[in-house]
This record gives C-alpha cells, sequence and structure tokens, in this order.
C-alpha cells in the first residue's frame, strides 16, 4: 500500500510539473471562467436580487464547464509511449489512477478558490455562514478530478477524447446540484447535510470505481 501510494504521488507530482510549465489552468482556465461569470451581471444588469439568486447556480456550472477543459487537458496529457514506459516501470494502474485523479482535484480546487470571491463580489451573496463552501470546494474538486481522470481512461480504451465531456458532464449534474443546493441552503438558512453527504458518497464512489477499473481500462487502451 505504502508503494502505491508513494507511485500515486510521483504521477501527481510529474503532471503539477506539467501544468506549471505550461500554465494552462492559472494563464487560461482561470481567466476565461472570469469572464464568464461576468456574462450574467452585464446582462442583467444591477438587480440585486435576481444576481443573488442565480450567483451559486452560474458559479457552479463555470466550475463544472471549466473542470471538464482542466480533465481534457489531463486526458491528453500521456501518449502511447508514455504509457508503455509507465508499464515497464511496474507502475500500478491503480496508482496512476490516484496520482492523476488527484493532481486534477488539486488544479480544479484552485479554479474554484480563485474565482469564488469573484462570483461573492459580482452577484452579491452575503458572505456569513460561507465557511461550509470551504467544505462543499474540496469535495466538488475530487469529485470532478476523479470522474474526469476515469472518463479519460474510457475514452483512451477507444482511442477518442471528445469521449471525455460526453462523459462527465452528465454524469456531474448531480454533483452540480448538490454543490448549488448547498450554497442555495447557506443562503435561506436551509439544512445543507443531506447534499453535503450526497457529494461524500458520489466521491466515494468515483474512487472505489476508478480504483478496481484502472486495470481493466489500462489494458483496454493498449
Amino acid at each position: 500500500m505504502t508503494g502505491l501510494w508513494r507511485q500515486a504521488w510521483e504521477i501527481a507530482r510529474k503532471d503539477l510539473r506539467t501544468e506549471f510549465r505550461t500554465g494552462e489552468v492559472l494563464l487560461i482556465t482561470v481567466p476565461f471562467g472570469a469572464a464568464a461569470l461576468m456574462l450574467i451581471p452585464l446582462a442583467i444588469g444591477v438587480d440585486a436580487p435576481l444576481l443573488e439568486r442565480v450567483g451559486p447556480g452560474m458559479y457552479w456550472s463555470v466550475v463544472l464547464l471549466f473542470g471538464v477543459l482542466v480533465t481534457v487537458r489531463q486526458s491528453a496529457a500521456d501518449g502511447p509511449a508514455q504509457m508503455d514506459v509507465l508499464t515497464l516501470l511496474g507502475l500500478d494502474p491503480a496508482a496512476r489512477f490516484a496520482g492523476r485523479a488527484g493532481a486534477s482535484a488539486l488544479l480544479l480546487l484552485v479554479f474554484e478558490a480563485v474565482l469564488a470571491p469573484l462570483a461573492l463580489a459580482l452577484y452579491g451573496s452575503d458572505p456569513r455562514g460561507w465557511w461550509w463552501v470551504l467544505a462543499v470546494l474540496p469535495l466538488v474538486a475530487v469529485g470532478l478530478g476523479l470522474l474526469g481522470t476515469l472518463a479519460a481512461a474510457i475514452a483512451a480504451g477507444v482511442a477518442s477524447t471528445t469521449l471525455v465531456p460526453l462523459i462527465v458532464v452528465p454524469l456531474s449534474v448531480p454533483m452540480l446540484l448538490a454543490a448549488s443546493q448547498v450554497t442555495e441552503g447557506i443562503r435561506v438558512g436551509a439544512t445543507i447535510f443531506g447534499w453535503l453527504l450526497l457529494l461524500v458518497v458520489m466521491d466515494l464512489l468515483l474512487a472505489v470505481a476508478g480504483v478496481l477499473s484502472a486495470r481493466p481500462l489500462q489494458e483496454a487502451a493498449r
């Protein structure tokens, strides 16, 4: 088990080093995500009550759509030659899945954290009680990272990265709904524990599915 986590750490570190060199998330995805958040306020003007109502849903929709771009980038990072090298080195497929999912989750968490203050400023949401969002951000980031990595492995089996968004977007709808309901519940004072539990369960199910299917999916991709 220690060896698996060490391998996963090395894979995650490799992916993060690649991101730091290219800057695709911080230099490309974040500015476009910020621009997307500005569209609704520009369209409907200064109607503060309406902005406050649509703010959470808009924020999480942007996180989902641009999170897909992050996972697509991850799916295209390794070619057949790199995969063969990793196989010859004896890399555990489950470790590769965990490492790639972890790197994607960290990048998505950075994306969420950078856009959250902008969403608060644009949509005028009351920041009181928003400490609960600190629990939601990593849960959504981990879930999207796991789902995107699993979708990329499935798409690699048929040599088509275009399948990644087609898999990720529909399956992430419950995650988007839960995250939106948590932020809306914070705004109106409703209970949010059921929605938080849904996010936790989805993350656990995706993690188990990804680890168990890692080896068969890697063999199918050869």
